[in-house]
């Protein structure tokens, strides 16, 4: 089991011109190995951090949206510093109340650890995958079993009603 930073944490671009605030703990963490995250991250996945659009709070900076078609047929809307160009986070259109914040934005990502994949039937062959984790090879039909496994990870409590806002 892992252990929480204290909320607030601040997190922010590679300029420097945006900064936000989290103000409680994210619902979950996972990392995505579609094509669209490989190229996008300039790695083998990229890392998704499912919050409460309300926990978001800009503090300075401008920000720009560019929509997207996922790999999923979703569409999203990629939001990024208008300076610098870095993603800090995804707006899904199928779900209002929630954003997808780019983890490695935070000053301090030690404490967030992916637990589980999605899209693993395009990941690279070098990537290791842990069994034991919840793993989809494509879109899951619900992110439900990530934010599960996410809480029970942290010692949080499951997910009241036991249905994923995602």
């Amino acid at each position: 089991m892992k252990k929480l930073p204290a909320f607030p944490v601040e997190g922010g671009c590679l300029c420097g011109a945006v900064r936000y605030k989290l103000t409680e703990a994210p619902m979950g963490c996972y990392a995505c190995h579609c094509k669209d995250c490989q190229r996008l991250s300039g790695g083998p996945f990229s890392l998704s951090m499912p919050i409460r659009r309300a926990a978001l709070v800009m503090l300075r900076g401008t920000f720009e949206g560019q929509h997207k078609t996922a790999d999923s047929g979703r569409t999203l809307t990629m939001m990024c510093c208008a300076k610098c160009r870095t993603i800090l986070w995804n707006l899904p259109h199928a779900t209002p109340d929630v954003a997808m914040l780019k983890p490695g934005t935070l000053d301090d990502l030690n404490w967030a650890v992916p637990i589980g994949n999605i899209w693993t039937q395009s990941k690279v062959a070098w990537v290791a995958i842990d069994a034991k984790q919840p793993n989809f090879e494509g879109q899951p039909p619900s992110r439900q079993p990530l934010l599960e496994a996410w809480a029970r990870y942290m010692g949080l409590p499951p997910n009241p009603g036991g249905t994923s806002p995602i």
